[in-house]
C-alpha cells in the first residue's frame, strides 16, 4: 500500500521527533510491505524565516494532496523568539489555527493512557493509578462557543460581554459519526459529556448522538454531565472508553486528562475532517530549550504516527506493532529524561527511536 504524508518538521524539538516517527514508519512499512512517500512542508517559525508568513498556500495545497500530515510542533520561546514580536496573525501558532480551518479539521482526538510502567508518574492515589486507564477524548474543533458571535458593550454605564454557543444538528452528528466509528476500533463505549440540565445546545447535542447511536448497535452509549465527567476523571478514569464531548467541554476535559497520565512527554493527538484524512502531532509543545540536544521524548510523535496508520490508513495491525513496540521499550526500562525513573536507563531521543524500532522489527 502505498501511503502519501505531508510532514511538517517545525520547530524547537520538532525536526527531531518527526524524524523518529519517520524511522518507525519506514520500519512498519519494511516489515509490512507499504510504501511511504514523504514530502516536507515548512510551517511555524521555520515558514516565518523562509517565507515571513507561518503557511504558504503552497503548503497548504500540499497537505491536501496528502493522505495524511504529520506534525512535530510549532513555536518557540515567547520571551525572546523574534516570531512574537510580529503581528498575532504572522505568528507561529497562526499557521496551525489555518491548516485546521484550511483542511477543515473538526475532530479533535487526544488519547490519555496511563502505562502501567509509568504509574508512578501519575498524581492519583495508587489504588486508582494501579487499575491504569485508556482513554481517548474526541472534541468538537471548529464550533460552539469558541466560535459564536461575541461582542462587548456598554449599557448605562455599566460594560456587558456576550458570547454565543451555537451548534448544528449537521455539526453535533458528523463529530458523533466519528466518535462511535473510533469507538468500534477501541473498547466499543461513548460517553456523551454535556450539560443538558441547563444548555438548550447541550439538549440538542444529547438528541443528536441519541440518533447517531441506533446505527451503533454493538457501542454502548452512556450520557454524563460535564460537572460530573470532570470528577469522574480523577476518581475513576478506567470508566471511559471514547469520550465525545463540544470544543470547550473537549478543551478543558482533555487537559485534566492529560494531567492524570503524569507526562505529557507521552501524548499523541489527531484532527480529523469527514473523510479519513488528519492531522497528527503530539501534544506537547516544541521545548526550544533543548532543542539540538538529542534530549527530547518522541514517543508522543511516534504514538501520532500510530494514530494515522490506524485512523487515515485502517492499518490497525501496524498501528499495534507501533504501540506494543513503545510498551514493550518501557517494559524493558529504557526512558528520556522527562520520564526517567529509578533504576530505568536514561537515553537519547535518537536511541529511543532506534530501541521502539528494534522491537518493531
Amino acid at each position: 500500500m502505498e501511503l502519501k504524508i505531508t510532514c511538517i518538521p517545525g520547530d524547537g524539538i520538532g525536526p527531531e521527533i518527526v524524524a523518529e516517527a519517520k524511522k518507525t514508519l519506514d520500519a512498519v512499512a519494511l516489515k509490512y510491505g507499504h510504501d511511504m512517500k514523504y514530502t516536507d512542508i515548512l510551517m511555524g517559525g521555520a515558514s516565518i524565516d523562509v517565507h515571513g508568513v507561518p503557511l504558504t498556500d503552497e503548503a497548504v495545497e500540499t497537505a491536501r494532496r496528502a493522505d495524511a500530515v504529520l506534525m512535530g510542533s510549532i513555536g518557540g520561546d515567547t520571551t525572546t523568539s523574534p516570531w512574537y514580536k510580529l503581528a498575532p496573525n504572522l505568528r507561529p501558532e497562526a499557521g496551525l489555527l489555518a491548516i485546521r480551518k484550511a483542511l477543515n479539521l473538526f475532530a479533535n482526538l487526544r488519547p490519555a493512557v496511563l502505562y502501567e510502567e509509568l504509574a508512578g508518574a501519575c498524581p492519583l492515589k495508587a489504588e486508582i493509578s494501579e487499575k491504569g486507564f485508556d482513554m481517548l477524548i474526541m472534541r468538537e474543533l471548529t464550533g460552539g462557543l469558541y466560535f459564536g458571535e461575541r461582542r462587548t458593550t456598554e449599557e448605562n454605564g455599566v460594560r456587558k460581554a456576550v458570547d454565543t454557543l451555537t451548534y448544528d444538528e449537521k455539526e453535533i452528528r458528523r463529530i458523533a459519526i466519528k466518535g462511535f466509528d473510533i469507538a468500534r476500533k477501541r473498547k466499543k463505549k461513548v460517553t456523551s459529556v454535556d450539560k443538558a440540565n441547563v444548555l438548550d445546545s447541550s439538549r440538542l447535542w444529547r438528541a443528536v448522538v441519541e440518533e447517531v447511536a441506533k446505527d451503533y448497535p454493538d457501542v454502548t452509549l452512556e450520557h454524563m454531565l460535564v460537572d460530573n465527567c470532570a470528577m469522574q476523571l480523577v476518581k475513576d478514569p478506567a470508566q471511559f472508553d471514547v469520550i465525545l464531548t463540544e470544543n470547550m467541554f473537549g478543551d478543558i476535559l482533555s487537559d485534566e486528562a492529560s494531567m492524570v497520565t503524569g507526562s505529557i512527554g507521552m501524548l499523541a493527538s489527531a484532527s480529523l475532517n469527514d473523510t479519513k484524512f488528519g492531522l497528527y502531532e503530539p501534544s506537547h509543545g516544541s521545548a526550544p530549550d533543548i532543542a539540538g540536544k538529542d534530549l527530547a521524548n518522541p514517543i508522543a510523535t511516534i504514538l501520532s504516527a500510530s494514530m494515522m496508520l490506524r485512523y487515515s490508513f485502517d492499518l490497525d495491525k501496524e498501528a499495534d506493532a507501533i504501540d506494543n513496540a513503545v510498551k514493550q521499550v518501557l517494559k524493558d526500562g529504557y526512558r528520556t529524561g522527562d520520564i526517567m525513573s529509578e533504576g530505568c536507563t536514561q537515553v537519547g531521543c535518537k536511541k529511543m527511536g532506534d530501541l521502539i524500532v528494534e522491537r518493531i522489527q
